[in-house]
């Protein structure tokens, strides 16, 4: 078994026929960006490119610049996608239909079984970071290298002493670490990976509902912290990864009670690919891959020796402890200075999401301009905690850092604006900083993917006007800030579409009656606006009811 659809088993024989199908289309050029979607057309599109000798690019997005930049590196790359309103500017081969791709395959055709051979020197693809110019980085990755890396991580979770797993995943397949633990340790280790990406935590369970045990769940910080909130309760399941985020200890102590399973956590980056693992319940060290090693070097780190392909220097303060393990104190920009004293933005946010009452929280710096009246930087921080308000949770973390580098501001939002993997864009919390506080204020950006743009509408991605109601009715009873109660909507209207990966801005004031006022906005401009009521509130004639 190679993979899953709706808990339908797809065998070896229909993928490598499905393999041979999609490499006929794939036409002449040497340079394939694999935009799949769906994680089995994704893994038959890298397999079909593998075969052919083509190269995969794996940027991290794929936004029009990134796009152009893609295109003067390899002029010749076509774009694979199984997404019939695919708008990148590249020439496309759009993944054939499943229904009509392969007729029904017999799995004990010995013809069908023949598997290609790929040479372990073979380029298989090119990953991209974002350099200081903002020009996409190109990192080689070859077949043996990758082959290499997670026949290690399978070693590391135990993977040879379990029967065959089912993986389901809620990282893109794109992504690095995605690309590794859904898609490659399927492929290389004779597990099963599940077509689908699931969003929400009731998806996440039901994804995992419909595959037999045993099963891995490859998820992210965001959505594990999600499935605790939701009481979402998961079906049996084996063993949690998480990765793309610090863990805090706190959330891996939780899930792994919450869910009798046990959780570990992957660290790497795009350069390197994934070099350490770790059971953040069992303490704070890393176990590096055998075979890596991490060279010191002033006050950064190199890593090198295993499947890495060349020397790189890590983004992020690693404290050697002992042959093979060390300590990860946060991200080489996120180093501060306040009044000489020196902490990290990691070791911060760790205090900060040890608080009972916190549900998420990140600090950050604010832009250079704004200074304390003693001309001294200031930290700010978002955070999540409806139980809490601000001197209740100023107070914590006097007991847990040092007093120079509390919050000025903090704001409480109902929720931080992470991206689809769990990262955090600073410009975005700066924004938030920048804006006046008159009730409740969070940032929100709907992920292609999301579940409700498919066929909403067909060729022209639209999110619905619902779910923007869903967003602001569930800022509104997680704000602190805001009476709690139930709501109905007592004005609406919608003056723009928003379209998928759009970054919004969604504000609530209360009004004297009782009700509040929302408000959304997409680079300052509205995209909506209307008035909820509580329920108990009878509704005035002046309230404005207005639909669109």
């Amino acid at each position: 078994m190679v993979a899953y659809r709706a808990g339908m088993p797809i065998f070896v024989p229909q993928f490598l026929a499905d393999v041979q199908r999609v490499a006929a289309i794939l036409g002449s050029s040497a340079h394939v960006l694999n935009a799949c979607a769906d994680r089995y057309h994704f893994t038959v599109g890298f397999a079909a490119s593998l075969i052919s000798g083509k190269v995969s690019l794996l940027p991290s997005t794929h936004t029009p610049e990134v796009v152009r930049q893609l295109s003067a590196f390899a002029p010749d790359v076509v774009c694979l996608t199984d997404e019939a309103d695919c708008t990148l500017a590249l020439a496309r081969v759009f993944y054939p239909d499943d229904a009509a791709l392969t007729p029904p395959v017999s799995v004990r055709s010995p013809a069908a079984l023949v598997v290609p051979q790929v040479d372990e020197s073979q380029l298989v693809a090119y990953v991209f970071t974002s350099g200081s110019t903002g020009t996409p980085l190109p990192y080689r990755k070859r077949w043996g290298r990758l082959v290499a890396c997670v026949r290690e991580e399978a070693q590391c979770f135990g993977l040879p002493q379990r029967p065959p797993c089912a993986i389901v995943a809620t990282v893109p397949p794109q992504h690095m670490y995605g690309f590794e633990s859904s898609v490659l340790i399927a492929l290389c280790n004779g597990h099963a990976l599940c077509a689908e990406r699931p969003f929400y935590p009731a998806d996440i369970a039901a994804g995992l509902e419909r595959v037999p045990g045993p099963r891995i769940l490859v998820s992210t910080p965001v959505h594990l912290r999600a499935l605790l909130s939701s009481g979402v309760v998961l079906p049996r399941t084996d063993l949690i990864v998480s990765s793309t985020a610090p863990l805090a200890q706190q959330l891996a102590l939780e899930t792994e009670q919450r869910n009798d399973s046990e959780l570990l956590e992957i660290y790497g980056s795009t350069e390197t690919g994934q070099i350490a693992v770790r059971r953040p319940t069992a303490g704070p060290e890393w176990r590096l891959w055998p075979g890596v090693r991490l060279r010191p070097e002033g006050e950064t780190t190199w890593a090198e020796g295993g499947h890495i392909e060349q020397p790189t220097r890590m983004c992020d303060v690693l404290e050697v402890t002992a042959e093979g393990r060390f300590l990860l104190h946060g991200r080489l920009t996120d180093l501060v200075n306040i009044a000489g004293k020196r902490s990290s933005l990691g070791y911060l946010n760790h205090h900060l999401n040890s608080v009972p009452g916190v549900e998420d929280g990140a600090f950050f710096q604010l832009e250079d301009s704004r200074v304390s009246h003693t001309g001294v930087a200031r930290l700010a921080a978002c955070v999540v905690a409806p139980t809490l308000d601000a001197q209740r949770l100023l107070e914590a973390l006097r007991e847990r850092i040092d007093a120079v580098f509390l919050p000025r501001p903090l704001l409480f939002v109902a929720k931080l604006p992470r991206n689809s993997t769990g990262k955090l864009p600073q410009e975005t919390l700066r924004a938030l900083a920048a804006r006046p506080r008159t009730g409740a204020l969070t940032s929100l950006t709907i992920p292609p993917e999301h579940p409700s743009l498919a066929g909403h509408f067909p060729g022209i991605p639209v999110l619905p006007a619902v779910v923007l109601l869903d967003e602001i009715v569930r800022m509104v009873e997680t704000d602190g800030s805001l009476t709690s109660g139930s709501w109905r909507i007592g004005a609406a209207k919608f003056v723009k579409p928003v379209r998928p990966g759009e970054t919004l801005t969604l504000g609530a004031e209360p009004l004297p009656n009782g009700s509040i006022r929302f408000n959304i906005l997409r680079a300052g401009q509205p995209v909506a606006h209307g008035v909820l009521i509580p329920s108990a509130l009878q509704q005035r004639p002046d309230d404005g009811r207005q639909a669109g």
